[in-house]
């Protein structure tokens, strides 16, 4: 049966050149809907010098919009003024599924708002966890329960970041679907070597920050190494809790044994894990973690924190989870250690290829893009009562935003009707089969 050609915009703050997991996840979704006879187009702010509509391998193409990142790489929150420019975007890309990617991302929740105001079929992808305590998370709650106060289907990378999404913005969980994350197994593959098990060698790839549980690092790196005097660490990464690191191996004399790579480019990612054997998460909170994917994949055996939606990830045999409490994670460190001679990488390798695939996290967001679009229509009254359920004072404050951006879009359209704005052509490439590798492609 042929299936429904959709005309998709990926909306986030975060895509490359910035690297990350979501920056990844919108790239590799996007190459693979494209494969599918799919029009994609992914809409992120300017970075750097890199301004206007750019391509990518397979044709997908990027507006980078000339906006500068704020704080975070997220844009200055604007709500009425980008408007114009993603009405302009929708039309002549004739675009007829708006997929916004991340709840930290400001770009994101506005073009969501501006999409559903024209009518548009919406579809939020959502991929951290958040708290309900501190302010920041309270503030970042109360916005994501304005944006998917009118969304039409959502998805989450993890059924516990699902659980966590239905509590923070009160939507229904029959509109919420969990498509997990996947691994380009044909870039992350194993070393043709094994290198030698006379010296443990323990991988970790991370941004050094807090939630990314650089400080359990700080504790649990010297016991390790006392423990076993065969250990050597690899640190890969960049962040505000470098300075500690640093500081720690200084302290214990660790200088000859944990090595600071800095930030690590992506391209290079797999030539770090290849020369290890063990790889450390020491995260706080996760939704999902594809690096474990990436290291999984390259033949390491895991040891990450019972955390978010990490246990989810991979099968018992393929991972130790421990507490994030550094002695559970030195206990678990060293079972690791005790199981090294019975993983098999290539092994390892294989299952990683059958358990995630890009091309079935495509197939399986085709089907929530068919859900959205089947979402009966309905008039502004229905859609603006939405609003008034999302708060005492905060339902009318986004009542009264979404009147304001209902009446803009109309005095856009008598500006500059839709008629006006020109339509651009596809480009057409040579067909691409399914069965090569998103690598191949590059």
């Amino acid at each position: 049966m042929d299936r429904k050609k959709h005309r998709i915009m990926m909306v986030s703050d975060f895509f490359y050149p910035n690297f990350g997991g979501v920056e990844n996840h919108i790239y590799y979704l996007s190459q693979c809907l494209l494969k599918l006879g799919h029009k994609v187009v992914v809409v992120t702010h300017a970075y750097g010098n890199r301004s206007g509509v750019r391509y990518m391998t397979g044709g997908l193409k990027v507006y980078y919009v000339p906006w500068r990142p704020f704080v975070m790489q997220n844009s200055f929150p604007t709500l009425f003024p980008s408007l114009p420019i993603i009405r302009t975007i929708l039309i002549r890309e004739r675009i007829t599924i708006v997929h916004g990617h991340q709840a930290f991302s400001t770009l994101c929740h506005e073009a969501l708002m501006h999409s559903r105001t024209m009518g548009y079929r919406v579809v939020f992808t959502d991929h951290s966890l958040y708290g309900f305590s501190d302010a920041g998370s309270i503030h970042m709650n109360k916005v994501l329960q304005f944006t998917l106060a009118d969304v039409s289907q959502a998805i989450c990378v993890s059924h516990t970041s699902k659980e966590n999404t239905v509590l923070r913005s009160g939507l229904p969980p029959e509109k919420v679907f969990v498509i997990p994350n996947a691994v380009d197994t044909a870039m992350f593959k194993p070393a043709v070597v094994q290198p030698s098990r006379s010296e443990i060698v323990i991988v970790v790839i991370s941004r050094l920050v807090y939630r990314k549980g650089a400080d359990l690092l700080v504790e649990v790196i010297p016991d390790v190494c006392r423990l076993h005097p065969n250990v050597r660490f690899i640190v890969g990464g960049d962040g505000p809790k470098r300075v500690r690191l640093e500081e720690m191996r200084e302290k214990h004399s660790l200088q000859d044994r944990v090595e600071m790579l800095g930030a690590v480019p992506h391209a290079q990612v797999r030539s770090v894990l290849i020369s290890g054997h063990i790889f450390l998460n020491s995260s706080l909170t996760e939704a999902f973690c594809i690096a474990i994917l990436e290291a999984a994949s390259c033949g390491l055996l895991t040891v990450s924190t019972r955390v978010g939606g990490v246990p989810e990830v991979l099968p018992d045999d393929m991972i130790i989870l421990a507490e994030p409490d550094p002695g559970d994670m030195v206990l678990a460190i060293e079972r690791a250690i005790s199981m090294l001679p019975k993983v098999d990488p290539q092994v390892m390798h294989n299952r990683m290829r059958e358990l995630y695939n890009w091309h079935d996290v495509a197939k399986r967001t085709e089907i929530v893009y068919d859900r959205a679009l089947k979402c009966p229509n309905q008039n502004l009254l229905e859609r603006l009562s939405r609003y008034l359920y999302c708060g005492v004072w905060a339902g009318k404050l986004f009542f009264l935003v979404m009147i304001v951006d209902f009446l803009f879009w109309r005095l856009l359209e008598l500006w500059q009707p839709a008629e006006d704005i020109e339509e651009i052509p596809d480009l057409t490439l040579p067909h691409i089969s399914n069965k090569e590798t998103l690598q191949e492609t590059e």
